[in-house]
């Protein structure tokens, strides 16, 4: 082959791995769109947590500020937790007592309760977070009785490591591109949790009203992360302040 053919046919690959990406993006704006309905939201979540056996183990409530550019703020409701707050901007995590006049940093990894890290609740934007490639066309679900549905399957790699996984395989449906379920890979590329998504109207999804999470390191145990509620919220620039949130202000 000669030099100019060479130059063309490379100049073809990096022109279909570029659209390639593209289309990607789209697709994961559109999956985006049905755990975050508006730019800013505040969502009301309750996490269950049930032991391998069936049987419920805690319960706990949170508020969750999903707002632009990243940022997000947690108020925990329930009694053994109230007036904590996790605050992300970015890649920063905070966690800040009632207690305590300092904010303290954690990682997005950090344990809120069962196998919902404080990641899996603070974060809901997938094509801000991911770069990916589109890996082909596949039974939704195992079994036979799920086969009938056809999934796209994307592998996604993080953009930077302070996300709370670096690698996730997603499934999305192949029309409306509604989240199916993923596997979760942490830092070391270990296999650390299984998601299911439970749409609102299987038929004609509009939204996630839950995720579930299955354990695949240690405890066995499921974690449900319901939606109870979402409304369209834009909160004070100040409530995203974590100097301001030490002073532990009312928020309402």
């Amino acid at each position: 082959m000669k030099p100019i053919q060479y130059f063309i046919a490379a100049a073809f690959t990096l022109a279909a791995l570029a659209a390639q990406a593209q289309d990607v993006t789209a697709l994961l704006k559109a999956t985006d769109k049905f755990r975050m309905s508006a730019d800013n939201l505040q969502v009301e979540t309750q996490i269950n947590v049930l032991n391998a056996d069936g049987s419920p183990d805690k319960e706990r409530r949170y508020t969750v500020f999903a707002q632009t550019g990243r940022q997000s703020l947690v108020l925990m409701q329930s009694p053994a937790e109230k007036g904590q707050k996790v605050l992300m901007l970015g890649d920063d995590f905070w966690l800040l007592m009632p207690s305590s006049q300092r904010p303290l940093r954690i990682t997005p990894m950090q344990k809120l309760l069962g196998d919902a890290s404080t990641g899996d609740v603070a974060t809901m934007s997938w094509a801000e977070d991911y770069n990916g490639k589109l890996a082909g066309e596949e039974a939704c679900e195992e079994g036979a009785a799920a086969a009938k549905q056809t999934c796209l399957h994307l592998s996604l790699n993080a953009r930077r490591k302070g996300v709370t996984y670096q690698r996730i395989e997603l499934w999305i449906g192949k029309t409306r591109h509604e989240p199916v379920r993923a596997d979760l890979y942490v830092l070391s590329d270990k296999l650390a949790k299984q998601a299911r998504f439970v749409m609102d109207k299987p038929g004609a999804p509009t939204m996630v009203t839950e995720m579930v999470l299955a354990d695949q390191v240690s405890n066995h145990k499921t974690t449900h992360v319901r939606y109870l509620s979402r409304k369209e919220r834009q909160v004070p620039p100040q409530w995203l302040n974590p100097m301001f949130l030490v002073r532990n202000p009312p928020l309402e």
